[in-house]
């Protein structure tokens, strides 16, 4: 189907559709319930980018910025890039050890539900099988259908399978490459850095600013409608059950076509007769027509709407690279409980060696989230925010970015789920010694009625008692953890 063939179907199943291309139409749909159930997902950074390894997955941006230590580390470690440029990455990454069934067999012991590949990131390389990208890992580089193999595993494993797509900034994402002599230069290789335009907005220290700005340069007509294609082609052939898009989507230009894509795409799950959500940042679209959500940060409070997190287990980059720092099991423990006991989602990404395989840092973050879930995942999974969620002095930093740093949590933090008529109380740091949770106090009136207190992880039944002041758990020697610990509090 061409690229005009392919706009005439989305008008066409759009005008027959439920949903209209409009606000309006699109906020009357609802957020899938198996998204709200399943609350931890794995993100999957893996790609080309994987093959130098150096600074971060922007590498094939910063290789031609002149102002970036990744410029100079191009030209000492591969030669100018007028001679090797980022293309030539692409026949070294072989994904010669890349074993779907493995991959998703780690992801379901870790405990997620839900698995979201970068289909394609600003770079430009498709890794799915596509009509409108020659430059894509089933047809060069590894030589298969990376993305597609995954779904299938997902799919006889029992796995969700989801998408992310990054192509929007490829527009401008190798422009810096125009200021200099490189291979972005050269047209031969047009249909693989794209346009690359070269403004000054998009320069410089003008370049975050302008690029988060929606009122900010957009791209032009053909790029959009180039864009909507590409990402109807994904919803056709992989038919992922959440989309997500990084954030340059927000711009008013991509608006009209925003509602084109997301009808198109709400359209389709209903003839499927699946539940799909679109995840999405700043505000590119309106809180009820998709899921917001953060990157690398939290919210401050219960959020009315539901929402996810995504971060990263590795802090320095989103794929792999040699000297990343990782982040410990107990932190991503406590960041999934801290989302999803204020209505969210925990989307945890890792980034695969060039190879196929896992760094032991990642391999031992998904083995302890796993170990840790397989025990108290029953106040997780399926559960809803309860009428606080937290008791304690230490929070989460509000917004973006601010994912890095460990939480001191202390013996007094806690954070609440419920499901079922039961109330979970996470202990966020926990000690040989009475628990004191004052949520639980004796009121007049509006007491609250308890029958038991069960530790999740043990099934083990605890003495507590009730007063003004809060319920006191007794001590027991199964409260000695370094992860974690859950009351599972039974309501009359």
């Amino acid at each position: 189907m061409t690229r005009e063939e392919y706009l005439k179907e989305i008008e066409k199943v759009n005008e027959a559709g439920t949903y209209k291309e409009d606000w309006g139409s699109l906020s009357e749909h609802e957020t899938p319930k198996w998204f709200r159930d399943a609350k931890f997902g794995i993100f999957i950074h893996y790609g080309v980018y994987s093959v130098p390894a150096y600074g971060n997955e922007w590498y094939s941006r910063n290789m031609y910025n002149k102002n970036n230590r990744e410029f100079k580390h191009h030209i000492e470690t591969y030669g100018p890039q007028s001679e090797f440029g980022y293309k030539d990455f692409i026949p070294m990454f072989k994904a010669e050890n890349f074993d779907a069934h493995r991959w998703i067999d780690t992801f379901k012991k870790a405990g997620a539900k839900y698995v979201v590949p970068v289909m394609e990131h600003h770079d430009g390389f498709a890794m799915y099988d596509t009509e409108f990208n020659k430059w894509n890992a089933a047809n060069m580089g590894p030589k298969k259908n990376i993305v597609g193999m995954l779904k299938e595993e997902c799919d006889k494993q029992g796995l969700t399978f989801c998408g992310s797509s990054h192509r929007a900034e490829h527009y401008f994402f190798m422009n810096l490459g125009r200021e200099f002599d490189s291979d972005v230069n050269d047209d031969n290789y047009r249909d693989f850095y794209g346009p690359a335009v070269l403004c000054p907005e998009w320069q410089d220290e003008l370049f975050t600013n302008s690029t988060e700005n929606p009122d900010s340069k957009g791209p032009d007509k053909d790029w959009l409608e180039d864009w909507t294609v590409r990402t109807a082609e994904i919803i056709d052939r992989y038919k992922p059950a959440m989309l997500y898009f990084d954030w340059w989507i927000q711009n008013k230009a991509f608006k009209p076509y925003l509602k084109k894509i997301c009808a198109y795409y709400y359209n389709r799950a209903k003839e499927w007769g699946r539940e799909v959500t679109i995840c999405y940042k700043h505000h590119a679209f309106p809180p009820d027509v998709a899921t917001f959500d953060v990157e690398r940060g939290a919210l401050s409070e219960i959020s009315p709407r539901y929402w996810q997190t995504d971060t990263a287990i590795g802090n320095r980059s989103w794929c792999y690279i040699q000297d990343n720092e990782y982040k410990s099991g107990y932190k991503l423990v406590c960041d999934l409980i801290d989302a999803v006991s204020k209505n969210g989602n925990f989307l945890l990404n890792l980034g695969p060696k060039s190879d196929g395989t896992f760094t032991a840092e990642d391999e031992k973050a998904l083995s302890e989230m796993g170990a840790w879930l397989s025990v108290n995942g029953e106040g997780i999974y399926g559960s809803h925010y309860w009428s606080q969620y937290k008791e304690g002095d230490t929070v989460i930093a509000s917004g973006s970015f601010n994912d890095g740093g460990e939480v001191d949590y202390t013996a007094s933090d806690f954070r609440f789920t419920y499901k079922a008529g039961y109330v979970y109380a996470y202990w966020m740091r926990p000690a040989v010694q009475d628990v004191k949770i004052k949520a639980f106090k004796t009121e007049p009136i509006r007491e609250l009625l308890i029958d038991s207190v069960s530790l999740l992880s043990t099934g083990e039944e605890l003495t507590f008692e009730r007063d003004d002041e809060g319920m006191t758990i007794k001590a027991s020697d199964s409260f000695k953890s370094d992860m974690p610990l859950c009351f599972k509090v039974k309501l009359l």
